[in-house]
């Protein structure tokens, strides 16, 4: 803890903090640490609480170079604020010490189909008001992304395990093992009371590079393998396709289950990798390599064929590969809007909403990576946030129920 109290006590307490600027959901962060700092530590985490009940979880996998430490001023001559560590003292404390007891209900209907952080953030949020929530999960644990897109070393899951319990003291329903938009549709919930229903289903349908061989036993999707790392065999040499986050975190799962050798393969040079710099520090820390300016072209039981992409050097080669990872992005499924009317995708794949939620079809919103592609949890908070204030303008706006009903 000691480490925690002397990063805080470095704050400037800036009269206009750029941290809380450069935060997407607005953390009061120099409240935070005065509040932490002078005993107040309930305050503090009742206080990040109520701006991002998510907080706990930002705290450790938010991108804090781009966001707030990367805004704080001492970053000109000295090392800026550890605000993650902090936030993150803070929030754990507070979610062991409060205590979640369901409100009084305000007799409206709230489904939300998807339990990543979009889901999670705006089940917590209209819980709270007295919304009577009912969360749909396709597979058999809530967390989305959370559960099943970040590696247990960057994420504890007992974590997401706390914030279910706290969901259902709070009175949420959780109906896990249900894809909805097929065999249950938005036309059933609504004929069955749900006065607003909100999609959060994420991104989950890997992207593909289209070349041969990418049907092969030996090759696989990241996002696919970073849900169940263990069921898979990959062998000691694996090659990852891609550059991103995603790349640098199923790189550094592989090494932690076995594969002594595992490399990135990117088209491009270093500087141009769409990864967070702090990420591909800490993969190249856990040994992975890096194979830059290669481009596959064909994948084959063995390994890689790939053309070289530097301008001076446009020959051929092959990475041989006892497993290859692609890792080039994901999309949203289209489950829901192939069986559901109203609703439309963009030409990017995505759920279209505008920046407050609202989609196509009257009385239903979204958020999160369904609507703006791979983000951030932050994020993805931020935007449901933004979606709790159109879902209560839009029902304070229906008549009245019959209690008789």
């Amino acid at each position: 803890m000691q480490h925690i109290i002397n990063s805080a006590q470095t704050c400037l307490d800036c009269k206009k903090p750029k941290c809380q600027k450069g935060c997407p959901v607005g953390t009061p962060i120099a409240d935070m640490i005065r509040l932490f700092l002078s005993g107040n530590i309930k305050e503090a985490g009742e206080m990040v609480f109520n701006n991002n009940p998510l907080s706990i979880i930002c705290s450790l996998v938010c991108p804090h170079e781009k966001h707030c430490e990367g805004h704080c001023v001492l970053n000109k001559k000295l090392s800026p604020v550890n605000v993650g560590g902090i936030e993150n003292y803070i929030s754990t404390y507070y979610m062991n010490y409060r205590e979640f007891e369901k409100p009084v209900q305000n007799g409206r209907n709230l489904a939300i189909i998807g339990s990543g952080p979009a889901g999670i953030s705006l089940a917590m949020m209209m819980a709270l008001k007295g919304y009577n929530v009912t969360m749909y999960e396709g597979n058999n644990q809530i967390g989305g992304v959370l559960r099943y897109g970040i590696p247990d070393f960057r994420l504890d899951k007992t974590i997401i395990d706390k914030i279910e319990e706290n969901l259902k003291k709070l009175g949420v329903k959780i109906r896990k093992n249900i894809m909805i938009g097929k065999n249950i549709t938005i036309d059933d919930l609504q004929r069955d009371g749900f006065d607003a229903i909100f999609i959060g289903t994420g991104v989950w349908a890997p992207k593909k590079l289209g070349i041969k061989g990418e049907s092969l036993g030996n090759v696989h999707f990241a996002i696919d393998y970073l849900k169940t790392p263990k069921a898979y065999d990959l062998g000691k040499k694996v090659v990852v396709v891609g550059a991103g986050n995603v790349a640098m975190d199923v790189a550094r799962t592989a090494i932690r289950n076995g594969s002594r050798d595992v490399s990135i393969m990117y088209r491009k040079g270093e500087e141009s990798m769409p990864a967070e710099r702090i990420e591909i520090e800490h993969a190249k820390i856990d040994g992975v390599k890096f194979n830059l300016y290669k481009s596959p072209i064909e994948f084959t039981e063995n390994g890689i064929k790939y053309e070289n992409t530097k301008e001076d050097d446009t020959s051929e080669g092959f990475e041989e590969a006892d497993t290859i990872l692609i890792a080039i992005s994901q999309t949203a499924r289209d489950l829901i809007v192939k069986h559901n009317s109203g609703l439309s995708l963009g030409e990017n794949g995505l759920l279209q909403s505008d920046e407050n939620g609202v989609t196509t079809r009257d009385g239903v919103f979204a958020s999160g990576d369904v609507v703006t592609g791979a983000r951030t949890v932050v994020e993805a908070v931020a935007f449901s946030k933004r979606v709790a204030i159109s879902i209560e303008e839009y029902i304070n706006n229906l008549p009245p129920k019959n209690k008789a009903c």
